[in-house]
């Protein structure tokens, strides 16, 4: 393939401001200084930024200012770009970086700059000790132009019943996953907090997480003091920490455009698989034990005659343990693979930036495969309530052959024409549970209780399901987490307005 079409990942930056002060940095300055690293990494100069063509932020969960791609684009003197946001999803970061290598393949694209960031930490702090939102915004032309649409994740019957809060909707996969596995809630909750006890050895040295600090499984899995139940059965240290202040940022260009550029070879690193799917909405789903949107995905993102097993460097989306679990499904690899599953800590402990840590995860994993040369990276990213998934695989051998990516049009087929659930949003009469959570409060005790069920048997995909809140008290509700209640039997009626489930 001719080296004007050939993509390759020239540059990487990653920023992880752990002291917090008033006078911190925006979320403007955070991306700017990891856009500055890649320059840097990559061997070019500040100036040769204003070279880029094509210039797309992650969006960060509450913008700080009109126009993040302008501002961004001004304050690195690269106007001249075609400007981009991204919406909402984790997937975001690698989804750019599979869609413009193909822009570049096809001769679209010549220079792109992809990065992101969050600084809730500081923002945090500024309102907690002045009452005032953070100065952070910038005078803007107009209104940034969205790279895709915005996608509505979830129905608003669905927001009604606990299908909104991540941690909710992931801890009702998760105890799905835990009845179909056949374990009993204890011997679950210890494999949970055994697992991300390995992902807290990675944080521990990692010079950019957010809480370099190793955990034991107990200390993970049960709550205490400094780490109290939030979703059963998810405990603090079980969630994603977005209240960081952190960014990255990526180059990608082609081989031919980076020796113009007068980049060493030895900074390249070559795309050389790469995966998007959408996974249907929470309701329609045909079952909460498995992704069949990451299964496509883990299909799909090898090319050639590689595979999982050629994967020296891991790292999984984990924003919750059963986004590692699904993964491993998806792989074929087991939890207690000898390879890490992570290569910075993963989002509970290297922290994730909103809908950018994935940036991080690229530019970690660009680290990697550049000190071992010759070895292959895998990342994987999850954006909404498994909704959007992307993967890439990584490395410094050179792409043989042509540089091509199947369009996901070509194979999301298989995911939107899975049969939907049978589904009602006024229930009524005999039921069972299919999957279901407690969410707790801030004192750790035990406040609402969420119930996916089916009319009819809890395993019938002929069934039909509903979605609905718990009638039970708080020490019912108690109870809910201390044996499995998938399966069991009750009763689902409408009062006021609320389908309500009641075990019998």
């Amino acid at each position: 393939m001719s080296e004007k079409f050939m993509p390759v990942l020239v540059g990487v930056g990653q920023v992880t401001e752990k002291e917090v002060t008033l006078e911190g940095s925006s979320v403007l300055d955070l991306i700017e200084q990891a856009v500055y690293q890649a320059a840097d990494d990559a061997g070019i100069s500040k100036k040769q930024l204003a070279d880029l063509d094509t210039l797309a932020i992650v969006r960060s969960f509450r913008e700080s200012t009109r126009n993040t791609p302008e501002s961004i684009a001004n304050r690195i003197g690269a106007s001249r770009a075609r400007q981009w946001l991204m919406p909402n999803g984790g997937n975001g970061p690698q989804y750019l970086v599979n869609r413009f290598s193909e822009a570049i393949a096809n001769g679209e694209c010549q220079f792109a700059l992809f990065a992101g960031a969050e600084a809730m930490a500081t923002s945090r702090k500024i309102v907690k000790e002045t009452g005032e939102q953070p100065a952070w915004s910038e005078p803007a032309s107009g209104d940034p132009e969205y790279l895709v649409s915005e996608a509505e994740m979830t129905t608003q019957h669905e927001q009604q019943y606990g299908i909104l809060t991540p941690s909710w909707v992931y801890a009702m996969h998760e105890n799905a996953l835990r009845h179909q596995l056949g374990r009993s809630v204890d011997d679950h909750q210890r494999e949970l907090g055994r697992l991300f006890s390995k992902f807290t050895d990675v944080a521990a040295q990692s010079p950019h997480a957010w809480y370099p600090i190793s955990r034991s499984a107990e200390e993970i899995a049960y709550p205490s003091d400094s780490n109290r139940m939030v979703s059963w059965p998810y405990t603090k240290y079980m969630n994603a920490m977005n209240q960081i202040n952190q960014s990255a940022a990526l180059l990608l260009t082609s081989v031919d455009y980076a020796r113009k550029l007068g980049i060493s070879e030895d900074k390249f690193v070559y795309l050389h698989g790469c995966s998007d799917t959408k996974e249907k909405m929470v309701y329609a789903r045909p079952t909460y034990h498995q992704s069949d949107a990451m299964r496509v995905m883990a299909e799909r993102v090898f090319e050639g005659n590689l595979s999982i097993d050629d994967m020296k460097y891991i790292d999984f989306y984990s924003c919750f343990p059963v986004a590692v679990e699904f993964a491993c499904q998806a792989f074929g690899v087991s939890t207690d693979d000898p390879r890490a599953l992570t290569i910075t800590g993963g989002l509970p402990f290297h922290g994730g930036a909103g809908n950018n840590y994935v940036m991080n995860s690229i530019a970690a994993m660009v680290d990697e495969v550049r000190a071992d040369r010759g070895s292959y990276g895998l990342v994987t990213a999850n954006g909404g309530y498994f909704s959007k998934h992307a993967a890439g695989v990584y490395s410094t051998n050179p792409v043989e052959g042509e540089w091509r990516r199947t369009h996901p049009s070509k194979y999301q087929g298989e995911i939107d024409n899975l049969p939907d659930a049978p589904f009602t949003e006024a229930p009524e009469g005999e039921a069972s549970v299919e999957t279901y959570t407690v969410v707790y409060g801030r004192d750790n005790a035990p406040g609402q209780g969420f119930v996916i069920g089916r009319l009819g048997e809890a395993d019938d995909p002929n069934a039909t399901r509903f979605l609905s809140v718990a009638a039970a008290n708080p020490d019912e509700l108690k109870a809910m987490t201390e044996a499995d209640m998938v399966g069991a039997k009750g009763s689902v009626t409408q009062v006021e307005g609320v389908n309500t489930f009641k075990l019998a």
